[in-house]
């Protein structure tokens, strides 16, 4: 999905190209956007589905809740949602592979007894988990009270009707939290590529364009230099 200003179509077309190095079934990508202008022909897409809620208070990525409509412009099949902002390392088949009804990255948080799983990577069939999308415009008011953001609402709901599972953990690592060595080892140490990595992930202030040069966030994070997001980010 992509929507406003802050990723251009340039991070769509790489996004294809990645998936099409890394995957050796048979696909078609969608794009979900409100301007599909410089996107490649190679990817479809499609105006960012209605959802008619209120627009007059801080966006939590509600938007993405849309991908679970049960009817979603006739689509059909094994859908895998990519966030727009990550870096494939390698071959992706096992995203297909894994059994499991509805599969999400566990959300990187020392709070490991949370459920809350990181909605950059999921796995569902398209069409059978209307009940999200349907419950989160019925009780709109009462779940944005109640959950922070769209992946913390989607998680649970899956989880209540006992669906939810997650990747094997080294397959989705955080940039943030499992590339870039802690304080003060950062300020010398190369982020790295963890063992058995196929996404990385990549949320917080740093993205690929931003890893890639490397510097400081907030004051208290400083990234060196990844060199190596520009040879997979592409």
């Amino acid at each position: 999905m992509k929507w406003g200003t802050l990723y251009g179509p340039e991070y769509v077309n790489r996004l294809y190209s990645m998936v099409k190095r890394n995957l050796t079934y048979d696909f078609k990508m969608v794009c979900f956007t409100d301007d599909e202008k410089g996107i490649t022909e190679e990817v479809d897409c499609y105006k960012i589905p209605e959802m008619n809620i209120r627009t007059d208070i801080p966006e939590r990525m509600w938007k993405k809740l849309t991908t679970l409509k049960e009817d979603l412009y006739g689509l059909k099949g094994t859908a895998l949602f990519l966030d727009l902002d990550i870096v494939i390392v390698d071959n992706i088949d096992c995203f297909f592979e894994v059994d499991g009804t509805f599969r999400i990255i566990k959300d990187h948080s020392w709070r490991s007894w949370r459920i809350t799983g990181n909605s950059s990577v999921y796995r569902f069939e398209i069409g059978k988990h209307g009940y999200v999308f349907d419950d989160f415009l019925k009780n709109f008011e009462e779940i944005r009270k109640k959950h922070r953001n769209e992946q913390e609402y989607l998680t649970h709901s899956i989880n209540d009707n006992s669906l939810l599972q997650y990747w094997p953990k080294e397959w989705c690592p955080s940039f943030k939290y499992d590339c870039v060595s802690r304080f003060p080892l950062a300020f010398w140490k190369t982020p790295v590529i963890p063992e058995g990595a196929k996404i990385i992930i990549f949320h917080g202030e740093i993205n690929p364009h931003k890893a890639i040069k490397g510097g400081r966030g907030k004051w208290y994070r400083y990234v060196k230099a990844a060199p190596w997001v520009e040879d997979y980010w592409k």
